[in-house]
């Protein structure tokens, strides 16, 4: 099925015995076995629960990969990933990384015995050479970055960790599989903070994983297991209905976006605007060879960081929240919020400046937004 019909019908069918269209919530920990050594495919709901499976199967159907598994949050996916290393292995990450995924490399990983070289994933040329000089296991990209939104070549470094035999894993929680699906580029690991877009609407907290092969899901599926991080089945629910309309609202999303990029773009009080869907952008033509879209984050910097402060004191419309891809518009400042965990001289050396501020812009009416932005920027 085309892209839009698998998420229309996401759980649809499931259910022979009453003809549900909508897929049940199944709370249930335990499942009776029919007999001694038999099992209904349900034993345990740490193991599997049939509502999340649903999920993971529709996640795995329009990723394109052998299997997906469903995390407590987007985190716990990362940590998840990063328990198929051993210690000693290093992995090349981008540099503008979340500053949760940071936090977690730097305070858990290191202790663990993994090792963490941060670089430009946006500059190939920088990873080969990287990699020429340096033993890596794996290479951690997002695309687009967050919140500079900068552009890394999916199918260069997809050759790249063939050549190398690595582990290349892609945080596509800003696009979605709706648009991009970094497994088609050669990625073993697609991870989604589906608190995020795939969600959309500020309700849930969960994270995703797909892997390309069946042995790498299995794997992911191990550690779940293992470690108990498992995306209940009430939220499990909630992102089954959430992926229905997500084809809908991110091209709202985008649209109005592009919108507000294009309005920044020429507002004397934004400086250095980022949007890939801006034909401007240094990263627009390489996200359009590799996308069908641009998704709707945005960032800019202010002429100060008392200036930036006034802008979050000012704006009505734009809600001043840490997260992102919901309905509703929010604005954020990394440098205290997101980011914070970065060392500030490893922030100023990414361009995490002080000055930053990210949009996340969502489903409003184009003229509230630009309403309330220019009266954020127009100063005293």
């Amino acid at each position: 099925m085309k892209q839009d019909t698998l998420l229309a019908q996401a759980g649809a069918r499931r259910d022979p015995a009453t003809g549900a269209i909508t897929m049940s919530i199944c709370p249930s920990a335990a499942f009776q076995h029919p007999a001694l050594g038999q099992s209904t495919g349900f034993d345990y709901s740490r193991t599997t629960n049939p509502t999340r499976k649903a999920l993971e199967e529709t996640m795995a159907a329009l990723e394109g990969g052998a299997r997906a598994v469903a995390f407590a949050s987007g985190l716990a996916a990362v940590d998840a990933v990063m328990r198929l290393f051993s210690p000693g292995d290093a992995v090349l990450v981008t540099e503008d990384i979340y500053g949760g995924s940071y936090r977690l490399f730097e305070r858990f990983g290191r202790t663990h015995g993994l090792h963490f070289v941060y670089i430009d994933t946006s500059k190939t040329e920088n990873i080969a050479e990287g990699l020429k000089r340096n033993k890596f296991k794996g290479i951690f990209a997002e695309l687009p970055t967050n919140p500079l939104l900068k552009v890394a070549d999916l199918k260069a470094l997809g050759t790249l960790a063939k050549e190398y035999g690595l582990l290349l894993v892609v945080d596509n929680t800003f696009l979605t599989p709706v648009l991009c699906r970094p497994l088609d580029f050669g990625a073993d690991i697609t991870l989604y903070s589906a608190t995020k877009y795939l969600g959309g609407h500020n309700d849930l907290i969960a994270g995703l994983a797909v892997a390309k092969t069946q042995e790498t899901g299995e794997r992911l599926a191990f550690i779940q297991n293992a470690a108990g991080a498992i995306l209940s089945p009430f939220e499990s629910w909630l992102l089954l209905r959430s992926l229905k309309t997500l084809p809908l609202r991110l091209k709202k999303h985008e649209e109005n976006a592009l919108t507000v990029a294009e309005f920044l773009q020429k507002h004397r009080a934004a400086r250095n605007v980022r949007y890939p869907g801006l034909p401007t952008d240094p990263g627009h033509a390489l996200l359009t060879a590799q996308a069908s879209g641009y998704g709707g984050i945005i960032s800019f910097d202010a002429a100060s960081r008392a200036e930036a402060e006034r802008i979050l004191a000012s704006v009505r419309v734009f809600l001043f929240a840490e997260s992102l891809g919901a309905c509703e518009s929010l604005i954020t400042y990394p440098h205290i919020q997101t980011h914070a965990d970065i060392p500030p001289e490893a922030r100023e050396r990414a361009g995490l400046t002080e000055r930053l501020l990210r949009l996340s812009v969502g489903l409003e009416d184009p003229s509230d937004l630009l309403d309330d932005l220019s009266y954020a920027l127009q100063g005293p």
